[in-house]
């Protein structure tokens, strides 16, 4: 186990699908997991004890937003980014370099990192992979990531193959200011690596491959992380564009290129047919935005289809949104009523959508890790997802 406060444990396997349970500083969580992400230091919308109540265990803060407001260093003194989410549970916080590539303005790239325009107030910040290690130590997340370069899924193999030369370099460099605090650079190794205190936490630094849909630069890419021995693994670069096939595709090209007994985190994907399909080929972690940003904008996730809830045939409906549901929404609030909140733009219908969307995530997820414990993981999926899909949108 890393420092004592690190560690992955794979306890039962239905085919390449993973039951697992991940150790961290801030309490144990079992995987397969999604990870709401809190962008901004929130998850939008919602108290942390409503994300508790909905089931979250582990959620996501974003540094390229952080870092430019309020700034690392600011949540630093503020007491660190649990304390500023009022959040005691496990957190992730992503390196920045996919909003440096998506948002960001002017970019120059360089072997040292990349130097963009702020989004927010268009000042020019230069973001290394020291600097993205030296920002997530003042947040003081449990897991940190890596900086790397996430190419458009249009991109070209000779940008790809860039992006994969450039990412592997930053990952080494990132591996550097990691283990710089102990003076125990490069000779980390899993279980029993050091790793650095942040606020009094441990960290562990998570290596990003990338490669977009070549299956020979995502080996390569592999291969260059797996030498640095790091406490887990993300693919990343697959929610960019590229659908549903092409994402299979690249899972069934990393299969078997990641250490088996380390976490593997699949970046930016909460489509329930492409957890399921991750998870089948050994993914154990995912976070995205779509539970929380469809339920702004009034679609509510169930097993039997997605709800539009602003649509005019639920406006005198008195059911809830899932009969079977029993999270606070739906104990206490109609399809009719949340409509009229909609409608009437009350900033109760996207809490209460939200409320909802995150439990049927997280009774998404239990429900997998208890047909992967069972051996069930592929006739369960197959009813989960006719029903999921077949319902389509109301």
């Amino acid at each position: 186990m890393l420092c004592g406060m690190f560690g992955y444990q794979r306890i039962a396997t239905d085919g390449k699908a993973r039951l697992g349970r991940l150790q961290t500083p801030h309490g144990e969580v079992e995987t397969p997991v999604f990870m709401p992400v809190g962008t901004a230091g929130s998850v939008k919308g919602v108290t942390p004890d409503q994300l508790i109540a909905a089931g979250a265990k582990m959620i996501l803060g974003n540094t390229y937003h952080l870092m430019l407001r309020p700034g690392a260093e600011t949540v630093a003194r503020l007491g660190g980014l649990h304390r500023v989410m009022a959040w005691a549970g496990p957190l992730l916080t992503d390196s920045g370099g996919y909003q440096v590539f998506s948002l960001a303005h002017m970019r120059k790239l360089s072997a040292e990192g990349v130097t963009f325009q702020s989004h927010i107030d268009g000042s020019v910040v230069e973001l290394t992979p020291a600097r993205a290690v030296q920002v997530q130590r003042l947040l003081g997340a449990d897991v940190i990531m890596q900086l790397d370069e996430c190419p458009p899924g249009q991109a070209d193999r000779d940008a790809v193959a860039a992006a994969v030369e450039r990412s592997a370099k930053w990952a080494r460099l990132c591996r550097d200011a990691w283990l710089e605090p102990l003076g125990k650079r490069g000779q980390a190794t899993f279980p029993g690596a050091p790793c650095h205190s942040a606020q009094g936490k441990y960290q562990a630094l998570f290596g990003i491959q990338q490669g977009g849909v070549y299956a020979d630069l995502r080996a390569a890419s592999a291969a260059e992380l797996v030498e640095l021995d790091l406490p887990g693994y993300a693919v990343g670069g697959v929610s960019v564009g590229e659908g549903h096939e092409a994402l299979c595709d690249v899972l069934d090209a990393t299969d078997g290129l990641l250490p088996g007994n380390r976490p593997r985190y699949l970046m930016g994907v909460g489509e329930p047919r492409d957890i399921i399909a991750a998870v089948t080929r050994g993914i154990d972690m995912f976070d995205c935005v779509l539970p929380t940003r469809n339920a702004r904008n009034a679609q509510a996730f169930t097993w039997h289809g997605r709800l539009r809830l602003r649509n005019a045939r639920h406006a005198e409906d008195a059911a809830p949104i899932d009969q079977a549901c029993d999270c606070y929404a739906c104990r206490h609030y109609s399809r009719g009523v949340m409509r009229h909140l909609f409608m009437a733009k009350e900033m109760l219908g996207p809490t209460l959508v939200t409320i909802h969307n995150l439990h049927f995530f997280s009774t998404f997820m239990a429900a997998i890790r208890e047909a992967i414990a069972a051996g069930t993981l592929i006739s369960s999926a197959n009813a989960w997802l006719g029903a999921i899909y077949e319902g389509g949108d109301e």
